[in-house]
């Protein structure tokens, strides 16, 4: 196993897949209380005066309880009752609140990420040295360290908050009950916008620390990188060896062709295309072989070998090595010019036959070629 030192590259998005895989994506635990807090503020502040009136019914109904009441199984029971329908609404919209963007936050970066490898047991937690390895290493510390920022960073802006409203606290006993409670909830509720204040740099700070230390912990080694692409792509060598072998058999299978063609074009030294016409057929004419360099050479050798005349042609030639494929008919911009090529072919054949007196005249290298397909 190489060493964290030797850790230098990127994870690869394989790496990063088998880590998702394994449940291993970024948290921030802070981006996650951040949610949460704002939704206790949103809450309160949606729901503040309906919570408020719902628990000033709640100890009007307890303190005014007669003695019948009071020893009554059934009367208490039905007072009870009452005093959880006058809270359950706010109280479900509130949850409701706080569970979405709980949520929310813990999906924020990372995004959802459900994996059944990381719900079954792991028997190589319960080792201790195992976990006395994960008490004293860096992100401990660093874990540490930031939870003692965390609280201390908060801890001082709570306090400065309520030092300021503490006489304010203390009147609330004077008050109506119902004023009490309203102005209790709006002092938590400043309260708790003053910790999301609080909370704002920490998760700025930690979000990007928490995708940075996660990237850092997959990154590999070149030899890593190295057996993850054997694995995947296979051995380069062998793969190489395979294309070699596969192009070496369709080359083959080309050449076998050769001797069908009607003419080959040349460059004349680095491209070789084979055409092949049906005269009394419907189609155009067919591109059979072609090649460039020692393929080109071995189209040409062929050819001589098997009475296939050979023009020279390098324009005609580029432009059917580059726009046409295998077995596949001419493009129709390079009709014309295949067609001044076969007439003369066949005129030379009649002529060398004697099945024509007069020889063709020299066939102009200028033929008609358009100017998107030349190369």
């Amino acid at each position: 196993m190489a060493d964290n030192d030797d850790k230098t590259e990127q994870p690869t998005s394989k790496k990063l897949s088998d880590a998702r895989n394994k449940g291993q994506v970024p948290r921030s635990k802070e981006a996650s209380t951040f949610f949460v807090l704002i939704a206790g503020v949103l809450s309160l502040w949606v729901f503040s005066s309906w919570l408020a009136v719902g628990m000033r019914q709640i100890m009007f109904n307890s303190f005014t309880l007669t003695r019948e009441q009071v020893f009554s199984t059934d009367e208490f029971r039905r007072i009870f009752v009452e005093n959880l329908k006058d809270v359950a609404l706010p109280l479900i919209g509130i949850i409701s609140i706080l569970f979405v963007c709980a949520i929310v936050g813990s999906i924020f970066i990372g995004g959802y990420n459900f994996s059944q490898q990381a719900l079954m047991p792991k028997f190589s937690k319960m080792n201790p040295l195992s976990g006395v390895k994960r008490i004293v290493s860096l992100n401990s510390l660093i874990e540490l360290i930031k939870g003692i920022f965390k609280v201390s960073f908060i801890g001082a802006f709570c306090y400065f908050a309520i030092s300021g409203k503490f006489a304010e606290l203390m009147s609330l006993s004077y008050l109506d009950p119902l004023v009490a409670i309203k102005r209790g909830i709006t002092l938590l509720f400043q309260l708790m916008i003053i910790i999301v204040c609080a909370m704002l740099p920490i998760v700025i700070i930690d979000v990007p620390y928490q995708k940075w230390n996660y990237i850092r912990q997959l990154k590999m080694s070149k030899q890593e990188v190295k057996d993850e692409y054997k694995d995947t792509e296979g051995n380069p060598q062998i793969k190489g060896k395979i294309k070699q072998m596969q192009f070496q058999m369709a080359a083959r299978r080309m050449m076998k062709k050769v001797p069908e063609a009607d003419v080959v074009v040349t460059n004349p030294t680095h491209y070789a295309v084979a055409l092949s016409y049906d005269v009394d057929g419907t189609t155009a004419p067919l591109v059979v072989a072609k090649g460039v360099d020692e393929i080109a050479e071995k189209i040409k050798e062929i050819a001589r070998e098997t009475n296939v005349p050979i023009v020279r042609l390098p324009p005609l030639a580029r432009s059917l090595y580059y726009t046409t494929a295998l077995d596949c008919e001419i493009p129709r911009g390079l009709f014309q010019a295949v067609a001044q090529l076969l007439a003369w072919v066949m005129g030379m054949k009649a002529y060398k036959e004697g099945k024509q007196q007069q020889k063709p005249k020299n066939l102009d290298p200028n033929l008609p070629i358009p100017d998107e397909l030349r190369f």
